[in-house]
């Protein structure tokens, strides 16, 4: 079949809700936390050499830049149609491109002409390096975009910290640029001991953060939810974290050519007044937010929370469907979505959110709701006596639903 008749054979039997595959990505420099429901003899599936599997990508129509030996397609996700035994696929991206608004909706493919965010989640043992995603101006500098990216953390995939469950996010008010600069200039001699200059925040369960390009951060051992633009540009500027050296290769990762071997240019890519904000947790801490009073919401048989709110190229809500409820739920924009506990249906979809899932084995636990149908209202049933349903849903930039 051509990608337009998977997708559109797809569209009809989801009633314009498309199933999704699990998207796994590896990154050789992590030591996954193994909290994203992956079989434990899987972890390492791409092979040794690529290190371990920390993540899952959810509604990705970006493919991950994992060097050289990146696979074929890895990062994107992929749309499922099932006709009997016969099984065919088609990605998201290719999807989006050959249908258009009529899978993204017609605002977001106007301005943008593809799917332009995508989330995940990020499964580390330890703390990531100190490091940024590039604004804007300096991305399109190597051809990329900017990423910013926003955090909530599960209680559903948090049982446990794991070894370091805080974040060092920006750079301690007062410090200087020739402080930075110093530690950058000591990048291959040990430790740069750049979080000497930052401030670390102890991570909660069912909170979150907004992380704006150009600020650096160090992510901590939870296992992270993080809606992001659709890009994955970034540059480590921490010369170890815990055991493990980082190479100097990415601490240049996406700085042009000539630029390299510049520290002032390093610099140049932070916003330094949001890194030394003294007010910095009172404006990018992001506690859960009711889109509607929860009285008038638990009566209707759910409850639903803002979790991602912050910026304008993105946003989030966590959707409980109570035991024994079925709601109906209207939304005004496209959106990915992840189970996260619970069984049900949604739509004309058996849903349910797996124990343990095998590396290239389909799930009923991911969807992408199209706009027509998120404006027309998904239902949503809980057989449970017992068990909430639970649920997150990613949607693209400047959803007409996110009042200010």
């Amino acid at each position: 079949m051509s990608v337009r008749t998977i997708v559109e054979k797809a569209l009809e039997q989801g009633k314009g809700i498309l199933r999704l595959a699990p998207t796994w990505v590896p990154r050789f420099f992590c030591v996954p936390g193994r909290r994203i429901r992956l079989h434990p003899a899987d972890y390492y599936a791409f092979g040794g050499d690529r290190g371990g599997i920390d993540e899952r990508w959810f509604s990705s129509t970006t493919p991950a830049d994992n060097g050289p030996k990146t696979s074929p397609n890895e990062g994107l996700s992929f749309i499922v149609f099932e006709d009997g035994a016969r099984t065919e696929r088609a990605t998201l991206r290719d999807a989006v491109e050959e249908l258009k608004g009529k899978i993204v909706g017609e605002r977001i493919w106007s301005r943008y002409k593809c799917w332009p965010m995508y989330s995940k989640f990020f499964d580390n043992k330890g703390a990531l390096p100190h490091h940024v995603h590039h604004r804007d101006a300096h991305a399109k500098l190597v051809g990329q975009m900017g990423k910013p990216e926003s955090y909530f953390f599960p209680a559903q995939n948090n049982n446990y910290g794991a070894d370091f469950p805080y974040t060092f996010f920006g750079l301690r008010p007062g410090t200087t640029k020739e402080q930075l600069r110093e530690c950058l200039l000591a990048f291959t001699k040990g430790d740069n001991k750049i979080t000497n200059l930052s401030t670390a925040y102890r991570l909660e369960p069912a909170t979150g953060w907004d992380v704006p390009a150009g600020i650096l951060h160090a992510p901590g051992s939870m296992c992270t939810y993080e809606p992001q633009k659709a890009s994955d540009v970034f540059a480590m500027y921490q010369s170890l974290t815990g055991d493990a050296i980082i190479p100097e290769e990415l601490l240049w990762k996406n700085t042009p050519r000539e630029k390299v071997g510049n520290v002032d240019y390093l610099i140049e890519v932070l916003d330094w007044e949001a890194n030394v904000d003294p007010n910095f947790a009172a404006i990018h801490f992001m506690p859960p937010k009711p889109v509607r009073p929860p009285a008038q919401t638990e009566a209707e048989g759910y409850r639903e929370n803002w979790i991602t709110y912050k910026s304008a190229e993105y946003s989030a809500k966590e959707l409980t469907v109570l035991p024994g409820k079925t709601v109906t739920i209207k939304d005004a924009a496209a959106y990915g979505m992840i189970l996260l506990q619970g069984h049900g249906k949604m739509g004309v979809w058996d849903i349910d959110s797996p124990v343990l899932i095998r590396f290239g084995q389909l799930t009923t636990d991911e969807f992408f709701v199209t706009e027509e149908a998120a404006r027309a209202g998904v239902v949503i049933s809980n057989p449970s006596r017992t068990d909430p349903l639970v649920m997150l849903k990613h949607f693209g930039p400047e959803n007409p639903d996110l009042k200010p």
